[in-house]
């Protein structure tokens, strides 16, 4: 039996993928296309610290293949805390499939981004900067810890969140995040120098918006971006909209004054 092979899929995937990520292969002896990749995920393997291979032969193990929903293989797909992580089906390239465990795979240091993510949400923000600079240092490539950092730093220290948030390109999924950050940044500069406005009867109402958004009063802000767009919805370049659109990428869609004010928001653009 090769050392990949499954003999209990609740203990060898589902338990262990809770200390390692497991990459299960699923594949039958009378399948030509298993035979290209096996070899292919057993050499990534040997070489990985950070995930662990499982083959499962869906002849042998019919139950967990209908589990699954295989009907095609190969069929690979990587367990995370005891759930899919991410799929692929057929013998991709080498190539490929690096690509795809080094897009897929979850960081090292996921623990550490939940101890964060839960000092932020108990107001201890002063701890979780402290927790998210660690990540950082020891993983530069790590977005989620990014772009809380400098969600933090929005209020404190904007030019580091808006640092922060230039390293984070447009394919990552923190993406919509780093730009939202951006440009509330980029809204404050206007109480810099609010001369630098247009003038128009709406100007103060802008301004205030914007002192509203610098105090986290978001309401309050997006019911003053809300009546400037009803009012001049393109002043400063569509500002407010924008505005509008980056509170919301902020707070997250499940947040409640984004459920409250997202309707609101989109009535107002017609």
């Amino acid at each position: 039996m090769d050392s990949y092979d499954i003999d209990d899929f609740t203990a060898d995937v589902l338990e262990r993928s809770y200390q390692n990520p497991i990459l299960v292969d699923f594949w039958a002896e009378w399948c030509g296309p298993c035979k290209i990749i096996g070899p292919v995920l057993e050499r990534l393997a040997e070489q990985a610290s950070d995930w662990e291979l499982r083959k499962l032969n869906t002849e042998k193990h019919p139950q967990v293949a209908a589990q699954y929903r295989i009907t095609s293989i190969p069929a690979v797909k990587l367990f995370v805390d005891g759930e899919v992580e991410d799929e692929f089906t057929g013998a991709l390239p080498e190539q490929m499939i690096q690509n795809w465990l080094t897009k897929t795979l979850p960081s090292k240091n996921r623990a550490k981004v939940a101890q964060a993510q839960h000092l932020i949400s108990s107001q201890q923000v002063d701890k979780a900067r402290i927790v998210l600079e660690e990540i950082i240092r020891d993983e530069p490539t790590n977005d989620h810890a990014k772009v809380l950092l400098a969600h933090i730093d929005i209020w404190s220290n904007s030019p580091n969140a808006t640092e922060l948030a230039n390293q984070i390109t447009l394919d990552s999924e923190h993406s919509d995040t780093a730009q939202a950050i951006k440009k509330i940044v980029a809204l404050f500069d206007h109480l810099d120098a609010p001369e630098l406005l247009e003038e128009s009867p709406i100007k103060e109402q802008y301004l205030q918006a914007i002192n509203f958004l610098i105090q986290q009063n978001f309401t309050g802000a997006l019911e003053m971006f809300i009546e400037v767009i009803k009012r001049n919805r393109y002043y400063d370049s569509d500002g407010s909209r924008e505005a509008c659109i980056a509170i919301f990428n902020l707070l997250g869609e499940d947040h409640e004054t984004t459920r409250t004010y997202r309707s609101l928001f989109s009535n107002s653009l017609y």
